[in-house]
């Protein structure tokens, strides 16, 4: 169902779309997450805090087409389609078409424009997500792939109580290694300041270290608050066996990750980011913390142009690195038992912008002012069906710096339907609402009236942002 297009309350919409939620998905949820409502309530009324607990998860080269909630149709993601059926699904959530600028945006709540200096780099002005939340006096816990340069000094001064990182340095991010460099098996791991030693990760797997590390913070805050930002190593190159694929064990991550990466290996790598989303979820119900947190599912830029899926009866090329509209699509879904309307499409526009203020809003605290200006919208109020109008996005900017790539910079404002580029990235103007793949741009002696209207308003934006 799309959110704006129905006449029900809120009450009776959480009401209908949980029995229907609950019902239609039952064969897919994955057992993992099942736990008595019981047990969970029993548990949740003596483990619950002022402030909500959040988890957010970023994937890394996740596309729209990958999930099965979504119109998948080659892959297995049972976890993923659980917190859809039961949360908040966002149709329209755009990153960046690469995943610095989109991690940048994301965690700062600026576009590129006003904060980036290099190439994963997060520079020490710019304020996060858990620069705030720490501020809110939650504890914070960072997982995953750092990419913002700078290591320990970087990552504590920028929210961090705790944290387990993989390229805590950019860009050669592993002692002069590429972010390939043992990802996955026997990973490269940097905590309190070092790496750890190979033999104390020997045959381990990068996601089920996260997952330990991630338990064990849960159990340490079960009675304050806590902000999880879980950026997966999942499902970037090099394309390798998962321990639960029978390749694994004899898997040499040395020799065997770049020049034995295989793409038959791919759906396996799916499932088991799929599986990692299902451990937190069991984690969270088991610990009774179910009605007191939210998990968020996103991913930095579509899919890894090696990659070709099927979705929705089409054949779809990973679209990284493409600013055509066709491709600047990943997954979000916000999952929060209690708080989020379950079983709802919100067709919405959002930004990886978005992400800041509406956090602030979950955690019930005020969005910061003395961080200079800040560019997302929040959508806190689609999330509990208390949907304004006035406050929802009307566009989207995107300024990608390509510098890094040898290449001009690139900007671009597009809506439900038309997109601009900027006068340097040749000016074009298209109906993206008929020409997804942007093959045909309209004349400007042949735009309608509104269309003249909603060029202009573009123009204006994109000169707005080069002040």
């Amino acid at each position: 169902m799309n959110l704006h297009n129905q006449n029900l309350t809120p009450k009776i919409l959480a009401a209908l779309f949980l029995l229907i939620g609950l019902s239609s998905c039952q064969k897919n949820i994955d057992k993992n997450v099942m736990l008595s409502a019981q047990g969970v309530s029993s548990l949740d009324m003596s483990r619950q805090s002022d402030k909500p607990n959040i988890i957010l998860i970023t994937a890394d080269d996740v596309g729209y087409e990958i999930p099965t909630y979504s119109g998948g149709q080659s892959y297995s993601t049972p976890n993923l389609d659980f917190m859809a059926a039961n949360g908040m699904q966002f149709s329209r959530f755009r990153p960046h078409p690469d995943g610095p600028p989109s991690r940048l945006a994301l965690n700062t709540g600026k576009y590129n424009y006003r904060n980036w200096i290099k190439f994963g780099y997060l520079p020490p002005t710019s304020n996060t997500i858990a620069n705030m939340l720490h501020d809110a006096d939650y504890s914070t816990c960072f997982l995953g792939k750092w990419q913002f340069d700078g290591g320990d000094e970087s990552i504590r001064s920028h929210g961090y109580d705790q944290y387990i990182a993989f390229v805590p340095f950019s860009p050669q991010g592993n002692n002069g290694h590429d972010q390939y460099y043992r990802r996955y098996k026997q990973p490269y791991l940097y905590t309190n300041g070092q790496y750890l030693s190979p033999d104390s990760v020997k045959n381990m797997y990068s996601e089920d270290i996260y997952f330990n590390y991630a338990s064990n913070f849960i159990d340490s805050n079960l009675n304050k608050p806590f902000f999880l930002s879980y950026c997966t190593n999942l499902i970037q190159r090099p394309f390798s066996p998962t321990p639960d694929d029978p390749d694994y064990a004899a898997w040499n991550p040395a020799t065997d990750d770049v020049s034995k990466a295989d793409k038959k290996y791919y759906p396996g790598m799916v499932a088991y980011l799929d599986k990692m989303i299902g451990k937190l979820i069991t984690k969270i119900q088991e610990s009774g913390l179910s009605n007191n947190t939210i998990i968020i599912f996103t991913s930095d830029n579509a899919s890894n142009t090696f990659i070709t899926s099927q979705w929705m009866g089409q054949t779809i090329i990973g679209g990284k690195s493409s600013t055509l509209a066709k491709d600047m699509k990943v997954p979000m879904v916000v999952y929060g038992p209690g708080t989020i309307i379950p079983g709802i499409v919100d067709t919405s526009l959002a930004d990886m912008t978005d992400l800041l203020p509406t956090i602030a809003d979950i955690a019930g605290i005020q969005k910061p002012t003395t961080w200079g200006p800040l560019d997302g919208t929040t959508f806190y109020d689609n999330l509990t069906g208390a949907i304004d109008p006035l406050k929802q996005r009307t566009n989207i900017y995107c300024y990608w710096p390509l510098t890094y790539a040898n290449h001009t910079d690139i900007s671009f404002v597009y809506d439900y339907n038309y997109k601009l580029y900027d006068s340097i990235s040749g000016g074009k103007f298209y109906n993206i609402g008929r020409d997804s793949a942007e093959t045909t741009p309209l004349k400007p002696s042949r735009l309608t009236p509104a269309e003249k209207t909603i060029r202009n308003n573009f123009i204006t934006i994109l000169k707005s942002s080069k002040n």
